[in-house]
């Protein structure tokens, strides 16, 4: 018998006692007492019985729900238990495990994944590496990035086509730039003027526009950039802005209706912002590339490697130059002798198929384009010379090109030196800016032409040449003809001898520098020594020298020309710190008779082609 079994039995037992007191009293009044104790305790045990069996069980659940959040157990819940009595939570564990920052482990929620493809990280690297294609400019460049935007705007939005558009507002015209669509095939590759679609909406008002529903009979005036209608119902197209104007159009459609909403206008916001950031990028990269190419073009044409001997020279320099500061399709480079004081083609560069001008095409100057900028001093600019029958250099040329037409005086101190002509079969392909870089750059250009031609004109007045001191090659060829019309006047006889230095070595890594120059010198240096009064000596050619004897015959020339080739094969010739011997072959040929001088200096040429053909250091001559 538990604790509460015996605390019910005595209690029980005071009703019995009391009872047992009525036996034992006769005082009516003490019974009467007694029996309304006995009635009011058998009551109160009563009452007291019946309201813990109503409020137990509400308790008990009452804690029931409590004691499930602090995940302990009520002891004697599922019983009733009586008014009064008291009951403890206890935990099912006595040794109460605590989770701290100690022993915490975090569970990670794990997502349910698909099966990897076996390639899937070839695959991925591919996409993520794809290099630019090969010779691609800045154009390309360009093209390549937004296809693949293009792309992830397309999978994105799960649309039918994503396409770009420029529009150039001079012309009022949009130009498709790129696309990626699964109508390829269909997309009208032309050019749209501005009228009253939904594309031209967009421009005319500069916001987003956006269809939800086009019906089928509508979709061909809605829609123009498909040759035929493709079930198009949905549309949204955003405007791009770049310095606060209007240059491009956005546009996604799908062939489900209500495929976008107000999200999607916001969401294409975010890649036009994305897109005007990189044409910043690409146009500040341009430039600075530009502004670098022009740069080493001009330094290149005033280098201190350059030099201008000839004609060959002045037009290889000029060609180098303008390479690196215009795009051009084909170039002529128009060049004023000032000897003949004629315009001529010098230099022509056609990199297309087409048929254009040759050089040394005199240019004519009335009635054509080059001819007016030489005359006006100013230069002329055409975007399409489609629009007109326009003559560029002569009237009997033959050109086919189609595009934009360039031309640019090469005016130094109010004289008209030349002209600088391009051409580009794209149209609208030259720019204000690019005319006023040019005119800038052109400064140098002329006063480097200015250069060469003052020195080619002085050059003409002059007899001598310079590095060697001997006639220049038409001097010595008067100055021949004069001596053959004496001699046969007069019946002497002459001979002729053509002095080539032989070819040898010339090795920058061995002597430090070319030393033609001072071979050069030395050898003209040795035939002038063994010249007399009645000798002509002359440069015909870079490395030949042509001498001739006033009353002397073949024989006396011969002997002459071995004694000189042996003096010099043996004569040192220092160049920097080393010094080397060279030699010369020679020929001699008979001028007896002769008037011609052209014919002298040819036959004398056969018998030193002969002396070559023995490997040089030898001398022969020709009767």
């Amino acid at each position: 018998m538990d604790h509460r079994q015996k605390k019910r039995l005595l209690i029980f037992l005071f009703v019995p006692l009391l009872a047992a007191l009525l036996f034992f009293t006769d005082d009516l009044l003490i019974r009467i007492i007694i029996l309304g104790l006995i009635i009011i305790y058998v009551a109160f045990i009563i009452f007291l019985r019946d309201s813990i069996k109503f409020e137990g069980p509400y308790i008990s659940k009452k804690l029931d729900v409590e004691e499930e959040h602090d995940a302990t157990d009520v002891a004697g819940a599922a019983e009733h238990p009586d008014y009064g009595e008291s009951f403890e939570i206890v935990s099912k564990n006595k040794n109460l495990e605590v989770i701290t920052a100690d022993n915490y482990i975090p569970e990670l929620r794990i997502s349910k994944t698909t099966l990897k493809p076996p390639d899937l990280k070839e695959r991925f690297e591919e996409i993520a590496n794809e290099a630019l294609p090969d010779e691609v400019g800045h154009d390309g460049q360009f093209t390549f990035v937004l296809e693949k935007m293009l792309t992830v705007i397309k999978e994105a939005f799960s649309a039918h086509t994503a396409i770009f558009f420029w529009y150039n507002k001079k012309k009022e015209k949009l130009t498709i730039e790129k696309f990626v669509s699964n109508s390829a095939s269909e997309v009208a590759r032309r050019k749209f003027d501005i009228e009253d679609d939904i594309l031209s909406k967009i421009v005319q008002k500069g916001e987003p526009e956006l269809l939800s529903d086009i019906s089928p009979a509508a979709e061909a005036d809605v829609i123009r950039y498909y040759n035929a209608p493709q079930s198009i119902r949905s549309f949204v197209g955003v405007p791009l802005f770049y310095n606060k104007s209007l240059i491009a159009i956005i546009a996604v459609d799908a062939k489900v209706g209500d495929a976008f909403g107000i999200e999607t206008i916001y969401s294409l916001g975010r890649f036009v912002r994305v897109i005007t950031m990189i044409i910043a990028i690409f146009e500040e990269k341009h430039s600075d590339s530009v502004s670098q190419q022009r740069l080493k073009g001009i330094l290149n044409l005033i280098g201190p490697e350059t030099h201008f001997e000839s004609d060959l020279d002045l037009t290889a320099a000029i060609q180098n130059s303008v390479s690196s500061l215009l795009h051009w399709d084909a170039f002529a480079f128009v060049y004023y002798h000032p000897v003949d004081k004629k315009f001529k083609t010098i230099k022509i560069i056609n990199n297309t198929s087409l048929k254009y001008v040759g050089e040394n095409l005199e240019i004519e100057i009335a009635g054509t384009l080059v001819g007016k900028s030489i005359v006006t001093g100013m230069p002329i600019k055409i975007d399409d010379t489609s629009t007109g029958e326009y003559i560029r250099f002569a009237k009997v040329e033959s050109v086919s090109f189609d595009g934009s037409f360039l031309s640019i005086p090469i005016v130094y101190d109010n004289q008209n030196y030349g002209v600088l002509c391009f051409e580009s079969l794209k149209k609208n392909a030259y720019s204000n800016a690019d005319i006023q870089f040019l005119k800038s750059a052109l400064n140098i250009f002329s006063f480097v032409i200015y250069s060469y031609s003052t020195q080619s004109l002085l050059k003409s007045y002059l007899s001598i040449d310079m590095e060697t001191k001997a006639l220049n090659a038409n001097a010595f060829k008067e100055r021949l003809a004069s001596d053959l019309f004496k001699a046969s006047q007069l019946k002497i006889p002459g001979s002729i001898a053509l002095i080539r230095i032989d070819d040898f070595l010339e090795q920058e890594s061995l002597f430090d520098g070319n030393p033609f120059p001072k071979v050069l010198a030395s050898v003209s240096e040795t035939i002038m020594q063994e010249m007399t009064p009645f000798n002509l000596f002359g440069r015909i050619g870079e490395r030949v020298f042509g001498v001739y004897f006033f009353n002397a015959s073949t024989k006396d020339v011969f002997l002459w020309a071995e004694k000189l080739r042996v003096k010099i094969a043996r004569k040192p010739i220092a160049v920097v710190s080393k010094q080397t011997t060279y030699t010369v072959s020679i020929g001699v040929a008979s001028a007896n008779g002769k008037g011609d001088a052209e014919e002298v200096i040819y036959n004398a040429d056969l018998a030193l082609q002969k002396a070559l053909e023995r490997g040089g250091n030898t001398v022969r001559n020709i009767n």
